[in-house]
Formats: structure tokens, C-alpha cells, sequence
């Protein structure tokens, strides 16, 4: 009840009013111990929330809970799938470098990364970027055979 709560949460119940309400109530979204935020439930009408619907808004913000957390699981399983795509398109680039240096140098796969590595070092660049430049021959890379 908004009206009797505004010593608790002075500012909070004041705007609450002054936009209409007349109580609130607030459930939790946790699984387990962790904490994911707050159901809030608004009434225009003061006074306290019928007791027996709070077990069933509490079953809301239980299932709001999970999906708010399937979706943020899904969100970190989207990012890392993409970053270990990435990570496989660099090393894919990278060994088709190191195949084509080796043959115009005339060295070995150790000696064509070494040789890579610190030419991408010495030039500041990423070396995957670099491999890709060799690779396409879209650039002079003196010093690499390109």
C-alpha cells in the first residue's frame, strides 16, 4: 500500500502515486541463490495484495526467471560459437599462409609460422589479417615471397 509505505521507500511511493498507483508489489526472480531482478506488480487501488494470489504471481516471475536465463544461456552460447568460428577461420587462413611460404621458401611448416609470427610482430598486425594479405596477394609483404 502506497500510502502507508512512504517512509520505507519515500521517493519511490510518492512518484508512484503522483502516476497513478495505489499499491505494489514486488517478487522475486532468483534461481536458487542468485538474484535476477524484481516482478513488480502495480494496482491502482491501495491496500495490501490478495494473499492468495501472491503464490501464483509468484509462479509468474518463476517462469519469467527461466526464460530470461534460457535467453541470456543462449546468448553466451551464440558468442562463443561465433568466436570459436572465428578462431577456426584464423587458424584455416593461417596454415594456408604457412603451406604457401614454406613452398616459396623452400623451409618447413615450423620455420613458415616462425617466419610469419614475427613478420606480423615486427609490423604490428594481427596474424591472421596478415596471412589473409599473403594468401590473396593483396598486398607487397617484402621480405614473405608474395
Amino acid at each position: 500500500d502506497l500510502r502507508t509505505e512512504t517512509a520505507r521507500w519515500p521517493r519511490f511511493a510518492v512518484t508512484a502515486r503522483r502516476s497513478g498507483f495505489g499499491a505494489v508489489q514486488a517478487l522475486p526472480m532468483r534461481l536458487r541463490d542468485e538474484v535476477v531482478g524484481a516482478l513488480n506488480l502495480f494496482r491502482i487501488t491501495p491496500g495490501p495484495f490478495d494473499p492468495a494470489a501472491t503464490p501464483i504471481a509468484q509462479a509468474l516471475a518463476d517462469v519469467a526467471t527461466i526464460s530470461l536465463l534460457q535467453q541470456r544461456t543462449t546468448q553466451r552460447s551464440t558468442a562463443l560459437n561465433e568466436q570459436l568460428q572465428t578462431a577456426l577461420n584464423s587458424r584455416v587462413l593461417i596454415e594456408q599462409a604457412k603451406g604457401k611460404l614454406a613452398e616459396r621458401q623452400g623451409i618447413d611448416m615450423e620455420q613458415a609460422f616462425t617466419t610469419l609470427r614475427g613478420y606480423a610482430r615486427a609490423h604490428n598486425r594481427r596474424l591472421s589479417e596478415l596471412a589473409r594479405a599473403f594468401i590473396d596477394d593483396t598486398e607487397p609483404l617484402p621480405g614473405l615471397g608474395s
